[in-house]
């Protein structure tokens, strides 16, 4: 089954294609992750209208849902963007009241959950007294640029979002190999607590599966650019005075590419949509979205890699951008050996084990 975009799916798709191309090319893109400069482009998005994307008209938002959503991921993938604000600000949207949503839309505020994103989102509270919070998590995505943290915590009123300054932490950048992605450690020190909002486990059920959507669109776009890239290659490089695509082995890797292109397309967005729709197994599909999606994919950047040969190591060519992109979002928010946990466990009518 190939999964078709209505009309208007298919115009904001192209849009914010051509958007990104004239704004963040990939010298701009290359430049901006040199200097770990993610502010210029959440700036962009939201001073030109794409922050309110998939969120709701009456919040501030553009409308549209998690499909909108997908797409604009699967455009970042193909760009190699620096949406690690965006990701984590869509992630937190889940969690905000009516005001701090309209806020964020606006641009005039930013959440970030603190949930580490080497694993499936799962509930690891921080110590609180009832008034501050204590501990670390590690591998937080996008939280530099955040104004205020979501930080799970286990107080006297049991489980809860507790609302904390990013002031009142300690953030360490980590170093990552995809330098246009951004997670930091954040330590709580008697950090104090704004607030607190009860917490349920259907919001966080609701986090882990927009995770696996948006990280396996992100993937889709990464991999429908390597592809572009290493056919227009083969199409330029000769060797013994033939160019590369004539050769049979070369062919049939550019065929398996197409195909888990042409795959991981309908996954992905059939993921998206069934979130949409709410159907009943939609989490169990966005699980196998993100093991069929971000596992391909990642073979994909490999078989590009081979394509390209030597010159596809060096910074100044782009496939080394699209190829750390895709080894991350392989693991990003959980590993594929951990999302098939997920995937048994809903079959089989038992715990998950989350990793």
């Amino acid at each position: 089954m190939h999964w078709e975009l209505s009309d208007e799916q298919e115009l904001f798709a192209s849009s914010l294609r051509e958007w990104i191309t004239a704004k963040f090319p990939t010298d701009t893109v290359r430049q901006l992750a040199s200097e770990g400069d993610s502010a210029r482009f959440t700036g962009a998005l939201i001073s030109e209208g794409w922050w309110g994307v998939g969120h709701p008209e009456e919040s501030g938002g553009q409308g549209g849902g998690v499909l909108e959503l997908a797409l604009a991921a699967r455009e970042f993938g193909r760009s190699a963007a620096p949406d690690s604000r965006w990701f984590a600000a869509t992630l937190a949207s889940v969690l905000l009241t009516d005001d701090e949503l309209t806020a964020q839309l606006a641009g005039e505020k930013q959440f970030a959950a603190v949930l580490r994103a080497d694993r499936v989102p799962a509930w690891v509270p921080c110590t609180t007294d009832g008034s501050t919070v204590t501990g670390t998590v590690a591998h937080v995505l996008g939280v530099a640029d955040a104004d205020t943290l979501l930080v799970p915590v286990d107080g006297p009123d049991g489980r809860g979002w507790a609302r904390v300054a990013t002031a009142d932490a300690v953030v360490t950048r980590d170093n990552l190999l995809d330098r246009a992605r951004a997670a930091s450690t954040v330590v709580f020190d008697r950090a104090p607590i704004a607030s607190v909002v009860a917490a349920d486990d259907a919001s966080l059920r609701r986090i882990s599966s927009l995770a696996a959507v948006l990280v396996a669109a992100d993937a889709l776009g990464s991999a429908e650019r390597m592809l572009d890239l290493a056919v227009e290659y083969s199409k330029q490089r000769k060797q013994f005075g033939q160019f590369i695509g004539t050769f049979q082995a070369v062919k049939h890797a550019a065929a398996q590419m197409l195909v888990a292109v042409e795959s991981s397309y309908s996954i992905a967005l059939y993921a998206a949509a069934a979130l949409d729709a709410g159907l009943d197994d939609a989490a169990t599909v966005a699980a196998v979205a993100k093991v069929q999606v971000t596992g391909p994919v990642a073979d994909v950047a490999e078989s590009a890699l081979t394509v390209h040969g030597a010159i596809g190591y060096t910074w100044e060519h782009d496939l080394h951008l699209f190829y750390k992109r895709a080894k991350l979002d392989r693991s990003l928010f959980g590993t594929p050996t951990a999302w098939n946990d997920r995937i048994a466990a809903s079959l089989l009518d038992g715990p998950a084990t989350i990793a």
